[in-house]
C-alpha cells in the first residue's frame, strides 16, 4: 500500500493542465449562470412566467430540468444542473479509463503491475483521483454558489449533488475499461450510457407532475433510473434530500468492487467484451491515410452528426411552441427577458423576431457540438503520434503532409456533417409549422453561418498542434473552450465587446438582419485555409512527438 501515494501523485501530475482546465470550466459556468439569473431573470414575477411557461412544454422540460420554485438560487439550478451532471459524467468517465484501459494500451499498466505496486494498487489510486476531483467540483460550484448568497446548507448539498453524480459516473468508466478491449470503445461505451442518463434524465422531467403551487414539479420515474436524476432529486434549495445521494455514492462503490474484483480476475490486456476479430484482409479504402483516419474516427463522427441531427430535430420542433407559449397571457411578462436571452446568445446586435433569434440563437450551440467534433478529429493525430501509430504509417510511402491533411479533412467533413445533419433535423421537425418554408431558410442560413468560424477553430488547434505537440490536446481543447466561453456566451455574462470578439463565434453572420453580410464568414475561410496550411506545413518540418 505504500506505493499508493506514488501512483497517486503521478496521476495528478499527469492530468495538471486538464484538471485546472475542468475546474476553470465549471467554476466558470457557475457564474456565468449566476449573472445569467439575476441580469436576465431578476425580478420573481418574470421567473414565475418563465417556469410557467415551462412547465406546458414537455420538450423543453427535456432539456432543462423539473422547476423547484422562483428563488433565483432554485431557479439557477433547474437551468443549469442537468447539463453540469452530464459534463461531469463525461470528465469521471474519460478520466477512468485514461488510466485504466488506456495505461494497458500503452504498456504502462504492465511496467507499473511488475512493481510492489500489483496490479489493484493502480486501480484504486485512479479511483483516488476521481473521487477527489469530483469533491473539488462539489467545493468549487458549492464555494461559488455561497459567495454569491445561497444559503448556506443549500450550497453545500447543491456541491454534494455535483460530487455525487461525479462519483457514480467514476464506478462506470472503471466498469467499461474492464469490460472492452480498447480504450475508445470503452470511452464509447461510457459516453452512451453517460447520455443514456441524461436522457432518461430528460424523459422523466417531461413525464413529471406540477405540483399545487404551479412553479415546481416532481419528476418521473424515469429520473429515478439516472444519477443525474439522482443529483437533481436532492433540490438543495428547497426539499434538501440526502437519499439520492447515497444511491450516487453506492452504485460507484459497487462498481469499484466489480472492477477490482474483475482486474484481480482476467489476464493483462484481456477484456469481458472480447475483440471481434478483423477482416482477413484490408479493404481498399484502407490503402492511403485518409481511409485510415476515417476508420479510426467514423465513430465518433457518426455519433456526432447524430447528436446535431437530434439537438436539429428538437429545435424545430420546439420553436413554434416557444413562441406560442410567449404569446399567451402567462407568457407576456417573461417574453422580452426571453427575447435578450436568446438575443444574447444569436450574436452582438442581433434583432428580430422571437422564432428568428430562438433559431439562430440556438443554432449557435450547434456549432459548438460541430467545433468539439472537428477539434476531436484534430486531436487524434497527437494520440496516434504519442502513440507510436504514426510511426509506422510514416514508414510506409505516405509523406507527412498527406498524413497530416487526412486528419484535417476529416476534421473539416465532421464540422460540416453536423452542421447539414442539424439543418437536416430542423427542416423535419419544422413539417407542419407556419410559414415552414421561410423557416427553412433562416435554418439553413444559420447553420452555414457556423461553419467558418467551426473551420477556425479546428485550424487553430491543428496550428497548436504542429508548434507545441506535446501540449497541444490541452492547448487545443482550452482554444475552443475560449472561444465558446466568450463568443456564444459572453452576451449573457455581460463580457465587453473587444473582449468577445477574440472569439470566431463572435463573427458569425446574423441572419436575422434584413440584408445578411457575409463579409465575416468569407474571411474566417480565408483564414481557416492559410491557417491550416500552415499547420500541414510545419508538421512536415519538425520531428515526432513520441509520448508526453
Amino acid at each position: 500500500m505504500n506505493t499508493l501515494p506514488t501512483l497517486l501523485l503521478a496521476r495528478f501530475r499527469r492530468d495538471r493542465v486538464q484538471i485546472i482546465v475542468w475546474l476553470a470550466l465549471f467554476a466558470l459556468l457557475e457564474v456565468v449562470g449566476h449573472f445569467a439569473v439575476t441580469e436576465t431573470y431578476g425580478d420573481a414575477a418574470e421567473r414565475a412566467s418563465v417556469i410557467r411557461l415551462v412547465i406546458m412544454s414537455p420538450a423543453i422540460l427535456m432539456l432543462r430540468g423539473t422547476p423547484q420554485g422562483t428563488a433565483p438560487d432554485a431557479f439557477q439550478f433547474f437551468l443549469l444542473f442537468g447539463f453540469l451532471g452530464l459534463l461531469i459524467g463525461l470528465m469521471m468517465t474519460f478520466l477512468a479509463v485514461r488510466h485504466t484501459r488506456g495505461d494497458e494500451e500503452a504498456g504502462r499498466a504492465e511496467l507499473v503491475g511488475s512493481t510492489p505496486a500489483g496490479r489493484i494498487a493502480p486501480l484504486l489510486a485512479t479511483a483516488l483521483e476521481g473521487v477527489i476531483l469530483s469533491i473539488a467540483v462539489g467545493v468549487i460550484m458549492g464555494g461559488v454558489a455561497w459567495a454569491y448568497g445561497a444559503d448556506a446548507s443549500g450550497a453545500v448539498l447543491y456541491g454534494a449533488a455535483m460530487s455525487a453524480v461525479g462519483i457514480a459516473y467514476l464506478g462506470v468508466g472503471l466498469a467499461c475499461a474492464q469490460l472492452m478491449r480498447t480504450s475508445r470503445g470503452a470511452n464509447g461505451l461510457a459516453a452512451a450510457i453517460v447520455t443514456a442518463g441524461y436522457a432518461l434524465r430528460a424523459m422523466g422531467d417531461a413525464t413529471g407532475t406540477v405540483q399545487p403551487d404551479g412553479l415546481s414539479m416532481e419528476a418521473g420515474w424515469w429520473s429515478r433510473l439516472s444519477p443525474i436524476g439522482w443529483g437533481q432529486a436532492v433540490a438543495p434549495y428547497t426539499h434538501q434530500l440526502v437519499w439520492p445521494l447515497l444511491l450516487s455514492v453506492g452504485l460507484g462503490g459497487v462498481l469499484f468492487a466489480a472492477s477490482a474484483w474483475l482486474q484481480s480476475h482476467r489476464d493483462l490486456d484481456s477484456s469481458i467484451v472480447p475483440e471481434r476479430a478483423g477482416r482477413l484482409h484490408a479493404p481498399l479504402s484502407l490503402a492511403g491515410p485518409i481511409g485510415l483516419v476515417w476508420r479510426t474516427l467514423r465513430n465518433p463522427v457518426i455519433g456526432w452528426v447524430v447528436g446535431g441531427a437530434l439537438f436539429g430535430l428538437v429545435l424545430g420542433a420546439v420553436g413554434q411552441t416557444v413562441v406560442d407559449l410567449v404569446n399567451t397571457p402567462d407568457g407576456e411578462e417573461a417574453g422580452q427577458a426571453i427575447s435578450d436571452t436568446l438575443a444574447a446568445l444569436a450574436g452582438p446586435n442581433a434583432e428580430g423576431g422571437l422564432i428568428d433569434l430562438f433559431t439562430t440563437g440556438l443554432f449557435g450551440l450547434v456549432g459548438v457540438l460541430a467545433a468539439v467534433g472537428g477539434v476531436q478529429a484534430v486531436m487524434r493525430a497527437r494520440h496516434d503520434e504519442a502513440g507510436g501509430t504514426a510511426e509506422l504509417v510514416l514508414a510506409a510511402p505516405v509523406s507527412r503532409f498527406r498524413w497530416f491533411s487526412a486528419y484535417l479533412l476529416i476534421g473539416a467533413v465532421s464540422v460540416a456533417a453536423v452542421l447539414a445533419f442539424a439543418v437536416l433535423g430542423a427542416f423535419v421537425g419544422l413539417i407542419g409549422s407556419p410559414d415552414a418554408g421561410e423557416r427553412m431558410s433562416i435554418v439553413a442560413e444559420a447553420g452555414l453561418a457556423q461553419l467558418p468560424a467551426c473551420l477556425v477553430i479546428v485550424a487553430v488547434a491543428a496550428l497548436v498542434f504542429a508548434v507545441l505537440p506535446r501540449a497541444s490536446i490541452a492547448l487545443g481543447w482550452a482554444v475552443l473552450l475560449v472561444a465558446i466561453v466568450l463568443g456564444q456566451f459572453g452576451g449573457l455574462f455581460g463580457l465587453p465587446e473587444w473582449l468577445r470578439d477574440v472569439s470566431p463565434f463572435s463573427h458569425t453572420p446574423i441572419v436575422t438582419a434584413e440584408a445578411i453580410d457575409w463579409t465575416a464568414a468569407w474571411v474566417m475561410t480565408g483564414i481557416a485555409v492559410v491557417a491550416a496550411a500552415g499547420a500541414a506545413a510545419l508538421v512536415r518540418r519538425r520531428d515526432l512527438a513520441r509520448g508526453g
